[in-house]
């Protein structure tokens, strides 16, 4: 499958040798299948012919609402779930089945790929503590931002045809809002993401922070016997550089979209992992509910010269084709300058939109994951990762975290306000023109992709 976004694509350079160590997938022991939409039901027949699935106990989306999605309950434990959104189905195989499986989806027409489904995690390289080493890199990195804001922010971006003409003209002031809102022109902007949904799939949220109160929030949790409330804290915090409020309680700003509509799916456990099955679910959920974007700031990590997942490269594509970009997190494997690993999955894969993570300096985060795997895998664009200040449940209500996973929600965010801009777009459309209009740096596209994100 060739790239969504061949026609602004930051590949090319693919330096392999740098990071290209074997990895051992951590599968569940479930296959992904993904079915032709227009053959969907002769697919699954298929598979009952030739390896015994039982369709007599198939769980399929179109039987739960469209706002709640299929039950956790049911997603774990039924033997095949059917995603007819995505057109993907996942079954768990008696143990005398999985090979047979594997050999008639190779060998049915309905059929175009299949997997086995691995677990995936939150991507974050750490939180920042007070009285560690990281809060006195991060202030000194305030200091350098500072220095390069006003020369860096005055170019380059345009929406459409027209040119954005407001421009810096005082010392940004990092008490009013974080370095990544005016890294990205956020606080430029006169957008804020009115009437666009957007879902992060994540490890919930907490539906308590008072920063969030009277925000319209549609949540609903994929992991079994664990409801949306964050119990981990990562979710929480993507989702407040996403569509944090404009001006919270207690300053900096932190927040892109501030009145875009939250669609809060927990696909990650407490712990911070989940299997794919509970992941496409929420994309699944989040289609079902017109969210123009999906942010996951998941991933697991791959082999060098390792091929993008064939399943969530058909499953980006049929989100694209209803008008749905996913912006996923390229992955924190990397340790720079002597290890660079390559982008995550699912970030590697073509039709997802892949985001590497820039300090304020705007070097490549040491830990962000690089284009280095041909066949897809590139990095698309960059954003603010380190030192990003966002909001965690409560009592602590805000914390500071480093990763691909807080620079993906300014990205995610930023694409909100684009389509508030010019809510007509296609997904594809919003894909490039997030690429046209970053913010060229002076590093390697295997490392920051097309540039710095720019907000309209």
């Amino acid at each position: 499958m060739p790239s969504a976004f061949d026609d602004f694509r930051t590949g090319g350079g693919f330096e392999t040798g740098t990071g290209a160590l074997p990895v051992v997938p951590e599968t569940t022991g479930r296959i992904l299948v993904v079915l032709r939409k227009d053959q969907m039901r002769a697919g699954l027949s298929a598979l009952s012919d030739r390896a015994g699935l039982d369709l007599s106990n198939v769980a399929s989306t179109a039987d739960f609402a469209a706002e709640s999605g299929i039950s956790s309950e049911t997603l774990a434990t039924a033997p095949t779930v059917v995603f007819e959104q995505l057109g993907v189905a996942v079954i768990r195989p008696e143990a005398d089945q999985f090979e047979a499986m594997a050999a008639a989806a190779v060998a049915t027409p309905a059929i175009e790929a299949s997997e086995p489904e691995q677990v995936e995690y939150a991507l974050a390289d750490g939180l920042i503590e007070p009285g560690r080493a990281a809060p006195a890199e991060y202030l000194r990195g305030y200091q350098a931002a500072v220095n390069q804001l006003i020369d860096g922010l005055l170019g380059g971006a345009r929406v459409g045809q027209q040119a954005v003409t407001a421009a810096v003209t005082t010392t940004p002031d990092l008490s009013l809002a974080t370095w990544g809102l005016y890294a990205s022109r956020v606080v430029e902007s006169q957008f804020s993401g009115r009437g666009i949904r957007v879902a992060v799939l994540d490890t919930g949220m907490d539906l308590n922070h008072p920063d969030f109160a009277g925000r319209s929030i549609t949540h609903q949790s994929f992991i079994q016997g664990q409801g949306v409330q964050d119990g981990n804290g990562h979710g929480t915090h993507v989702i407040g550089t996403a569509c944090g409020p404009l001006r919270p309680a207690i300053l900096p700003r932190y927040g892109v979209a501030y009145e875009a509509e939250i669609f809060a799916g927990k696909v990650l456990s407490n712990e911070g992992s989940g299997a794919d099955g509970g992941i496409l679910a929420g994309i699944d959920w989040a289609i079902r509910n017109g969210c123009r974007i999906i942010s996951m700031s998941l991933g697991a990590p791959v082999s060098g010269g390792q091929r993008p997942s064939p399943v969530y490269e058909e499953v980006g594509q049929r989100a694209l084709d209803a008008g749905t970009l996913i912006i996923a997190a390229a992955g924190n494997e990397s340790s720079r300058p002597l290890f660079i690993a390559p982008v995550a999955r699912p970030a590697n894969s073509r039709t997802i939109f892949a985001v590497a993570a820039v300090d304020s300096s705007h070097a490549a985060a040491d830990f962000s994951n690089g284009g280095i795997n041909p066949n897809g895998g590139e990095v698309n664009t960059a954003a603010a990762g380190v030192g990003v200040h966002s909001s965690v449940p409560m009592p602590r209500r805000y914390a500071t975290f480093n990763g691909t996973s807080q620079a993906t929600p300014h990205v995610s965010g930023i694409a909100a306000l684009y389509l508030q801009a010019t809510p007509e777009m296609s997904a594809l459309d919003l894909a490039r023109l997030l690429l046209r209009t970053t913010r060229p740096l002076p590093l390697p596209r295997r490392d920051v992709g097309a540039g710095l994100v720019q907000a309209p």
